[in-house]
């Protein structure tokens, strides 16, 4: 299974600011740590939401952008990991892992092509993406 660890933006992300020189050598240590163990897909850190935009989706083909930041949102997001462990139990003993002082993550399963294919369903598309996934999505080494 994969899961996305979502990294919440802090106040100091938000201003650009970037990590201590400590912080950074703990955060390698513990990537180390993930792609030693052989279940570090991607990581990584984003931009303060100054530099970001959304766009909204309004039907009939309109959309709406809106550039950054985003102060009304307190939910930003600072940066990522995908790791794939074999269930939820293990993606948190990771997680609790992480060398934060403080913080807030989101743990979410990312969907798996399964997740979209039932008995009444067979799409060619998902046979293709599942074979592009099996073709292209490996450990980081």
């Amino acid at each position: 299974m994969r899961f996305m660890v979502i990294v919440k933006s802090t106040p100091e992300s938000e201003t650009g600011a970037m990590p201590t020189p400590e912080q950074l050598a703990e955060m390698g240590r513990f990537n180390e740590e993930l792609i030693k163990a052989g279940i570090l897909l991607a990581a990584e850190g984003l931009t303060a939401s100054k530099e970001g935009a959304r766009v909204r989706f309004e039907g009939g083909g309109k959309t709406t952008i809106k550039d950054g930041p985003f102060t009304e949102s307190k939910e930003l997001v600072a940066g990522f990991w995908i790791i794939q462990v074999k269930d939820r139990d293990e993606a948190l003993a990771w997680v609790r892992r992480i060398p934060f002082e403080e913080g807030e993550v989101e743990v979410r399963r990312v969907s798996e092509v399964s997740d979209f294919v039932s008995d009444e369903v067979s799409d060619p598309y998902l046979e293709r993406e599942q074979a592009w996934r099996d073709a292209n999505q490996k450990p980081i080494s």
